[in-house]
């Protein structure tokens, strides 16, 4: 079991995992709805996509921007539909 840990709380766990530049990319469903708010910050990645993300916010704590994902991922990306990725911070593991 792979999970996403941020300041002592799990915020995500997942078997089903698919590894893309080093990221785990977990199911969307897999990620407490609870802990994530609405970010407008987006990027681009010239072969995924554009990415948006989300902020994490545990026990009043805001992690901003910690978690990304890709809507509408390019064909060479398609396997992370529907997935989310972690970094500033969240242990996963």
């Amino acid at each position: 079991m792979t999970t996403a840990t941020w300041n002592g709380v799990v915020v995500a766990e997942s078997d089903d995992i698919v590894t893309v530049e080093g990221n785990a990319y977990f199911p969307r469903e897999t990620v407490r709805d609870d802990v994530l708010r609405p970010s407008e910050h987006h990027t681009v990645c010239p072969w995924k996509g554009t990415a948006s993300y989300y902020d994490l916010e545990v026990d009043g704590q805001v992690n901003r921007d910690a978690v990304w994902y890709y809507p509408t991922p390019k064909d060479a990306a398609k396997e992370i539909a529907g997935r989310v990725a972690f970094w500033h911070g969240v242990e996963v593991c």
